[in-house]
């Protein structure tokens, strides 16, 4: 079970921050944008450290509200509650 855990987290993880990356870089161009909602459930559903990796590195979403209060935010219940999960 904990390597199932850790395969998705790090899967999720890594798809958030890319996902993150492309949003950044289609701001840029003008492009058709990945919604905030979309990058929120992906940080929601695991992907909270991929978020707060990509808004330092790539320096997105670091002034909205509820990306920089609500993810690290999400990343704190998800170490909570996988510290739950294997300690249980």
């Amino acid at each position: 079970m904990i390597y199932a855990i850790a395969i998705y987290l790090t899967a999720i993880t890594l798809i958030t921050f890319i996902a993150f990356a492309i949003d950044k870089s289609k701001s840029k161009s003008k492009s058709r944008r990945i919604p905030e909602l979309t990058l929120l459930i992906m940080s929601a559903i695991g992907g909270s450290l991929g978020a707060l990796l990509a808004m330092h590195f790539v320096r997105h979403k670091t002034q909205h509200a509820k990306f920089k209060y609500g993810i690290p935010a999400m990343l704190a219940a998800h170490i909570a509650l996988l510290a739950y999960v294997l300690l249980w």
